[in-house]
């Protein structure tokens, strides 16, 4: 195994234990991801079960089912663009309530890095090689 696909391996397995986790938080511990949905998502309560779900779900896919590996990646991509309202608003809330001082170190940060997450999903999933050459199959 080259470089490139023991990167992919490696990122591929600590996306997919982020995933996995942030799915258990979300089924076991709702409030807080329900406080963050945005208001126009109806039944945000379910919304976050089913999040959660998916979340589990493309985590186990990712990493443990090979013929659904592209397909979990670009899912778990997708869900990352999706999910970025709830955190606009998290840190919108975070920045009304706490001011700028409190809501620089730890949201900032986040809200730049989801679009890491969206390429570290595309890229642990073998759909994308960029920046570092073609794709390989797996």
């Amino acid at each position: 195994m080259g470089r490139l696909e023991t990167s992919r391996v490696v990122l591929r397995l600590v996306l997919g234990a982020a995933y996995l986790a942030a799915g258990v938080l979300h089924l076991l511990a709702p409030r807080p991801f329900v406080g963050i949905t945005p208001d126009w998502v109806p039944w945000p309560e379910q919304v976050i079960a089913a999040t959660g779900v998916a979340e589990i779900l493309g985590a186990t896919a990712l990493v443990a089912v090979p013929r659904l590996r592209r397909a979990a990646a670009i899912g778990l991509a997708l869900y990352a663009v999706c999910v970025y309202p709830a955190n606009i608003k998290h840190a919108a809330d975070a920045l009304a309530a706490q001011g700028s001082g409190a809501w620089w170190p730890y949201h900032a940060p986040r809200l730049a890095f989801q679009p890491v997450i969206v390429w570290w999903a595309l890229f642990a999933g073998g759909v994308t090689s960029w920046p570092f050459g073609r794709r390989v199959r797996d």
